[in-house]
């Protein structure tokens, strides 16, 4: 199981993108797959507890039961312009219940302090990520040039712009994270 503290050894830089991204704005996109194979995309407020990213979901959610069946999960940054400078954080894997009353505890406790609310253990759906890749990917408004950064594999590439809507092959890069 990969851990946010895992991707914070490896690469401290994206882990700070990572958390300034997914964390700071306090709502995610979770995608999830639902019963039928299409996908679900879904508001969730993001913890990071432990060296650890976890989601909680109300008690019997559809987003929930998709998890519990299929625990195949992405979770992405919110993105609000069109223009693409501020990008897009990923992080894929797999969701893995937490049933455990200490684990619970020990998340409603954090979640009271950090974010203020009361929440009752046992009365919603807990689930920790386990990292599978980490994506960030901006754009240069002005060349149209994508930056990439990735997790594990700890690579940087730039696609150069061609157009508004394609992009050349990769080329390595150290300025993928701005």
């Amino acid at each position: 199981m990969a851990t946010w503290s895992e991707l914070r050894e490896d690469q401290a830089d994206l882990a700070d993108l990572g958390e300034q991204r997914l964390i700071a704005p306090g709502v995610v996109l979770v995608a999830t797959i639902r019963r039928d194979g299409t996908p679900r995309v879904s508001p969730i407020e993001p913890l990071l507890l432990g060296g650890q990213l976890w989601l909680s979901m109300m008690l019997g959610s559809t987003k929930a039961h998709d998890l519990l069946r299929d625990p195949r999960v992405l979770v992405h940054n919110i993105v609000t312009s069109r223009d693409g400078v501020a990008g897009e954080f990923k992080v894929r894997g797999r969701a893995q219940l937490v049933e455990d009353e200490a684990g619970q505890m020990r998340y409603v406790a954090a979640v009271g302090e950090q974010l203020g609310y009361r929440m009752i253990v046992g009365r919603f759906h807990l689930f920790i990520v386990d990292i599978h890749d980490v994506t960030f990917i901006r754009y240069d408004s002005e060349t149209g040039d994508q930056y990439v950064a990735r997790w594990p594999d700890a690579r940087q590439y730039v696609r150069r712009g061609d157009s508004a809507t394609s992009v050349g092959p990769p080329e390595a890069t150290t300025a993928a994270l701005g």
